[in-house]
């Protein structure tokens, strides 16, 4: 279009003042493409410019953020740090206020428990004083009692002595005139078993006792019509115990019964309770502890009572399962009160006399008879014979008596231990004849103290059994050949080695099985 109007100016001429007219506005139109050239150039240059501008102030912004964070940052440690400062020392006072109050309170812990000492000590010495003087008291009045105790002791033993050899001559001259016609009979006596060469040699350290020692009886222990067989020792000991039994049974009488006989029964009701766990043994035994101790009742008497009631065996089998109990707590008893002890013993060898060893034989009337039995402490029910409960009865004591000698406790020594079990198998081998009586005795005891003696003397006490495997068995045989049953009890007992086996309640339980099952 363009081209066609300049081609149109070209091709037609124009005037001069057209042609200026032209050139004025083709000037004018090159003047404002420059000016408008020159304000774009200028706007360039102001948004390059502000631009520039505008990236210092972000720079500046952004320096200014980061310095202001590092002072924030700064000052926020030193706030920290002074925060940790004040706590630590606010911690430190409060430690140091404890630590001086703990010192405080120590101090008056120490001070008080050094004033409870002192009242304690004070106390002690008051109450020893005391006892002191009760315990001379006491001593003064046992002196004046034991006085009058033995001058009234001394005439009735004087007067029994005069009545028994009385009644014994006269008891002599009946039974001989009543055995001529049995004694012409039955002939003579048999000769004691013991006549191997196995049971006449020593038992000190492991060995037998000599068999002429065992035939000495002191003529004190001799009766009228009646040979003692025992050895010369067991003898003397029972004579001791006995007359300390007949010591503190003389006081019984000179105090009223009703003084003693809630004490009884309470030793009664605690015997009768006993059973084969170590809590109820420690029970008991401390229930009879504290009975003995009171002072309603003067020890030595209830500890007589004791006695009489723990050796109870009339209803035998009674301690089958409970003997070794009993033994425990006899024993710890004993550790209080040592004399309870020998009063124990003393009642065993008025109760059953095979406890002791010793076998009593009449002179005259033949053994079976009423006199002879009674002699030998069976009791009298209308028969000759010897029932199975008077063997029952002798049983009974044996295992006591038995379970008893081998009793060992921690910490408490028994005063008639196991040695006093291997003694009195030998001078029982070595004094007693072998008959019924003796049998039920002497199985009785190797059921219940013979695993203890063949733990503590092994192949010793092996020929001891071999001793009754050869000598006594045989001789048992000999001369009660009708009665098989004790023999088979002692060969079942020899055959079986049973004293390999501990017997039944020999170790104490934890528990009663009862109480388990529930």
């Amino acid at each position: 279009m363009h081209t066609e109007a300049t081609e149109s100016h070209l091709l037609y001429k124009r005037s001069i003042e057209e042609g200026i007219l032209f050139e004025l506005e083709r000037e004018h139109q090159l003047k404002v493409k420059e000016e408008v050239r020159s304000k774009l150039n200028e706007l360039e240059a102001y948004q390059k410019i502000e631009i520039d501008r505008s990236a210092s102030a972000i720079a500046r912004v952004e320096k200014y953020t980061e310095t202001r964070r590092e002072m924030d940052k700064r000052l926020d440690r030193q706030y920290q740090r002074k925060i940790a400062e004040v706590l630590d020392k606010h911690l430190s006072a409060i430690q140091r206020d404890h630590e001086q109050r703990s010192q405080i309170e120590e101090r008056r812990i120490r001070d008080d428990a050094a004033l409870e000492e002192a009242k304690r000590r004070e106390k002690a010495l008051h109450e020893e004083k005391v006892r002191q003087e009760r315990a001379k008291a006491e001593a003064e009045a046992k002196m004046k009692a034991e006085k009058l105790a033995e001058a009234q002791k001394k005439a009735l033993e004087e007067a029994a002595e005069r009545a028994a050899k009385e009644a014994a001559e006269k008891e002599a001259i009946r039974a001989r005139e009543k055995a001529a016609a049995e004694v012409a009979q039955k002939g003579p006596m048999e000769q004691k078993w013991t006549t191997g060469a196995e049971t006449t040699s020593e038992v000190r350290a492991g060995n037998l006792i000599s068999k002429d020692e065992c035939s000495i009886v002191p003529k004190s222990m001799q009766l009228p019509g009646v040979k003692v067989l025992a050895a010369e020792a067991a003898l003397k000991m029972e004579a001791n115990r006995l007359k300390m039994y007949d010591e503190v049974a003389g006081k019984t009488h000179m105090i009223a019964q009703k003084d003693f006989a809630r004490c009884e029964r309470q030793i009664i009701k605690y015997v009768k309770q006993i059973a084969g766990t170590i809590e109820n043994v420690r029970t008991r035994a401390r229930a009879l502890i504290n009975v003995i101790k009171d002072p309603a009742c003067p020890p030595p008497i209830s500890i007589l009572l004791f006695a009489k009631t723990v050796v109870s065996c009339e209803n035998f089998g009674i301690y089958d399962h409970t003997a070794f109990a009993c033994g425990h707590v006899i024993l710890l008893v004993t550790s209080q009160f040592p004399v309870t002890m020998d009063l124990v013993l003393a009642e065993f060898h008025k109760a059953c006399i095979y406890t002791v060893p010793k076998h009593l034989q009449s002179s005259n009337p033949a053994p079976g008879t009423r006199d002879h039995l009674k002699m030998m402490g069976y009791h009298e029910d209308g028969k000759i014979q010897i029932s199975e409960s008077d063997l029952n009865r002798v049983r009974s004591y044996m295992k006591l008596y038995a379970a008893l000698i081998q009793t060992e406790i921690e910490g408490i020594r028994n005063p008639h231990g196991l040695k006093e079990a291997w003694a009195w198998l030998a001078m029982f081998l070595n004094a007693l004849p072998a008959n019924e009586y003796t049998a039920a005795a002497l199985e009785s005891f190797l059921k219940m103290a013979g695993f203890a003696l063949f733990r503590r003397y092994k192949s010793q006490f092996q020929k001891i059994l071999d001793v009754i495997s050869r000598s006594f068995l045989p001789a048992l045989k000999k001369r009660d050949q009708n009665k098989i049953v004790i023999e088979g009890r002692l060969e079942q007992y020899l055959n079986e080695k049973m004293y390999l086996k501990e017997p039944e309640g020999w170790r104490l339980e934890s528990s009663l099985r009862s109480a388990e099952c529930k």
